[in-house]
Protein backbone atom coordinates (compact mmCIF):
# COMPACT_ATOMS: atom_id res chain seq x y z
CA UNK A 1 0.00 0.00 0.00
CA UNK A 2 1.43 3.50 -0.62
CA UNK A 3 1.37 5.55 2.52
CA UNK A 4 0.62 8.48 0.96
CA UNK A 5 -3.09 7.46 -0.11
CA UNK A 6 -3.94 7.21 3.30
CA UNK A 7 -1.85 10.14 4.81
CA UNK A 8 -4.96 11.48 7.25
CA UNK A 9 -6.76 8.36 7.25
CA UNK A 10 -7.34 6.85 10.75
CA UNK A 11 -6.55 3.04 11.69
CA UNK A 12 -7.41 1.02 14.39
CA UNK A 13 -4.56 -1.04 15.79
CA UNK A 14 -5.10 -4.40 16.23
CA UNK A 15 -5.04 -4.17 19.79
CA UNK A 16 -7.96 -1.40 20.04
CA UNK A 17 -6.25 1.77 19.71
CA UNK A 18 -6.68 4.63 16.97
CA UNK A 19 -4.26 6.46 15.16
CA UNK A 20 -3.71 8.70 12.44
CA UNK A 21 -1.01 8.88 9.60
CA UNK A 22 1.36 11.40 9.56
CA UNK A 23 3.07 10.51 6.13
CA UNK A 24 6.02 8.47 5.75
CA UNK A 25 9.89 9.03 6.82
CA UNK A 26 12.69 7.41 5.69
CA UNK A 27 15.82 5.94 8.10
CA UNK A 28 18.88 7.89 8.61
CA UNK A 29 20.99 5.23 8.28
CA UNK A 30 19.30 2.05 7.47
CA UNK A 31 17.26 4.33 4.53
CA UNK A 32 13.96 1.73 6.01
CA UNK A 33 11.17 3.52 5.01
CA UNK A 34 8.58 4.03 8.36
CA UNK A 35 5.11 5.09 8.14
CA UNK A 36 4.56 7.94 10.81
CA UNK A 37 1.42 8.29 13.09
CA UNK A 38 -0.26 10.05 15.99
CA UNK A 39 -2.60 8.61 18.77
CA UNK A 40 -5.42 10.41 20.37
CA UNK A 41 -2.90 11.82 22.78
CA UNK A 42 -1.05 13.70 20.35
CA UNK A 43 2.27 11.76 20.71
CA UNK A 44 4.05 10.26 17.33
CA UNK A 45 5.12 7.02 16.76
CA UNK A 46 7.28 5.55 13.60
CA UNK A 47 6.98 1.78 12.73
CA UNK A 48 8.78 -0.07 9.73
CA UNK A 49 6.32 0.50 6.64
CA UNK A 50 6.29 -3.38 6.09
CA UNK A 51 5.44 -4.01 9.47
CA UNK A 52 2.49 -1.03 10.06
CA UNK A 53 0.58 -2.88 6.49
CA UNK A 54 1.76 -6.61 7.68
CA UNK A 55 -0.18 -8.63 9.61
CA UNK A 56 0.01 -10.89 13.07
CA UNK A 57 -0.70 -13.88 13.89
CA UNK A 58 -3.09 -14.53 16.87
CA UNK A 59 -4.59 -17.27 18.22
CA UNK A 60 -2.99 -18.86 14.59
CA UNK A 61 -4.82 -16.42 12.71
CA UNK A 62 -3.42 -13.98 10.19
CA UNK A 63 -5.18 -10.22 10.99
CA UNK A 64 -4.43 -6.77 9.80
CA UNK A 65 -1.89 -5.10 12.43
CA UNK A 66 -3.73 -1.91 11.91
CA UNK A 67 -7.43 -1.47 9.87
CA UNK A 68 -8.09 1.61 8.24
CA UNK A 69 -11.54 2.73 9.84
CA UNK A 70 -11.73 6.42 8.05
Amino acid sequence: MDTYEVVGCWFRHYKGGLYKVIGEVIHTETEEKLVTYEDQDGVLWARPKEMFFGNVAIDGKEIKRFTKIK
